[in-house]
């Protein structure tokens, strides 16, 4: 008797762990990846996508970003804030996310409400990583990463001298910093700092704004004011402190080459050193036209910056791309440099922008794409057991991409919250056709899905012996 399995995906190339860009029909049961099948195989299935001159490729997961309510990011209060962030995710190519949730009290008191109301809009499945700012949070951390499923650990390094009261967050210093890594080292956690020397931020902060006070200078006189080398400085002493602690370290957003330099000394030193970086960070940089809606923490740095980060991540050096997404509208991006809020969004353009910009401008091959925004995600942030590859067991979080297709992104075209993109008006090559989450299809035909809204589900997590 014929098998029938529930959605087959035919005629198709897919990026398989291994063996690369291989051409097989793939089909999905219960939700999972049931088998690789040679192309043409006999088989019955509910659905039959066509994917012959699409290529198949992991779905992406996004293990930073930050999903809130209108101008807030610390988390989402209604179903509607996950039903918009996930649809832009979606038509991005990611399927699964890990936001941040921040707050001042013990996650115990809003992680069961937080999780439901995240599971009631999102159209992809998702994690959170906890940002710990607090004694009650520090003391939370052993059941945080064993009972919650929460084992990656936010800290801002930057938190002192009141720095942190733009996001409602009190000062933290290097002791309570060493104290996190030893609760991560513990109990099978690690550490992800936002890392600058802030005392040297405010330094050049003050002459900057001496200089010019009504940030005529706009990209360029907010990177003087927070350069490479206060972030580098920050890399190398939380990489030093939590090793010394026992910890593993995942060095968020990095921006600069000095940065990427003093992660991969410490590296060479023998710490446990992980490094993401953001798309923006590839494309972008002072010298950008798009003038205060580009500014970012860490800042957008020199051309030669992106450079470096590119050649890094055809050395390996970099081991992950995420979005740092940030769904604030262009309105919190009034009143000059120097009162602009920071961030920008980027999920429904991540994957794009490395097909545009890494596959076909520099020949990045695709299953080096696949490792930087899925495998290696998974692996890191305690997802493998389930995602991040196309293998048979794995959840059926499939993307599938016209490699050809050249589009240009307008500003009515997006759909984060944000309303806006720092891509608008620049040419693609490299579109997202569908997205299937868990086999569920969230984006069809380049379509969001109607009925796709609260599909997702909380993926508890846990790292591997191997991070």
């Amino acid at each position: 008797m014929m098998t029938q399995f529930d959605l087959l995906i035919s005629g198709g190339e897919a990026i398989l762990p291994g063996t690369g860009r291989t051409a097989c029909d793939i089909a999905v049961a219960g939700g999972k990846i049931a088998a690789i099948l040679a192309p043409g195989t006999p088989v019955q299935a509910a659905r039959v996508v066509d994917a012959t001159g699409l290529v198949v490729m992991p779905g992406a997961i996004d293990a930073h970003l930050h999903l809130g309510h209108g101008k807030d990011i610390a988390r989402p209060r209604v179903p509607e804030d996950a039903d918009r962030e996930t649809a832009s995710a979606a038509k991005g190519g990611v399927t699964c996310m890990i936001p941040y949730l921040m707050g001042t009290g013990p996650y115990e008191e809003i992680f069961d409400e937080v999780v439901s109301v995240t599971e009631a809009g999102a159209r992809i499945d998702f994690g959170y990583h906890f940002i710990i700012s607090t004694e009650d949070q520090l003391k939370g951390v052993p059941a945080y990463i064993t009972d919650y499923g929460a084992p990656t650990l936010k800290i801002f390094m930057n938190n002192r001298g009141g720095e942190g009261a733009r996001l409602g967050l009190p000062d933290i210093d290097d002791g309570f910093f060493f104290r996190l890594a030893e609760h991560a080292a513990a109990h099978g956690g690690m550490v992800a700092p936002h890392p600058e020397n802030i005392e040297v931020a405010w330094v050049l902060r003050k002459r900057e704004m001496d200089r010019d006070p009504e940030g005529r200078g706009g990209l360029a006189a907010w990177d003087a004011t927070r350069p490479a080398f206060v972030e580098a400085e920050a890399v190398q002493r939380a990489a030093f402190l939590a090793n010394q602690a026992g910890a593993p370290l995942y060095v968020v957003h990095t921006s600069s080459a000095a940065a990427l330099d003093a992660a991969t000394a410490r590296r060479m030193a023998g710490d446990r050193v992980y490094l993401e970086t953001c798309p923006h960070y590839l494309t972008h940089d002072v010298s950008w036209a798009g003038g205060d809606l580009g500014k970012i923490n860490p800042p957008l740095r020199s051309a030669t910056d992106c450079e470096a980060l590119w050649q890094a991540i055809f050395d390996g050096d970099i081991d992950t791309v995420a979005t740092d997404h940030v769904h604030r509208d262009a309105s919190s991006k009034e009143g000059g440099i120097w009162k602009a809020s920071p961030g920008c969004p980027g999920m429904e353009t991540m994957l794009p922008v490395l097909l545009t910009e890494g596959h076909h401008a520099r020949g990045l091959p695709l299953e080096r794409i696949a490792e930087l925004v899925s495998e290696t995600p998974a692996r890191l942030m305690g997802l493998s057991h389930a995602k991040g590859r196309i293998a048979p067991g794995l959840d059926a979080d499939l993307v599938l991409v016209d490699l050809d297709a050249e589009w240009v992104l307008r500003r009515e075209d997006v759909v984060s919250s944000a309303g806006y993109s720092i891509y608008e008006g620049r040419p693609f090559k490299g579109a997202i056709r569908h997205t299937f989450v868990r086999g569920h299809a969230v984006v069809d035909n380049g379509a969001l899905v109607d009925d796709a809204s609260g599909i997702g589900r909380y993926q508890r997590r846990k790292l591997g012996a191997e991070v």
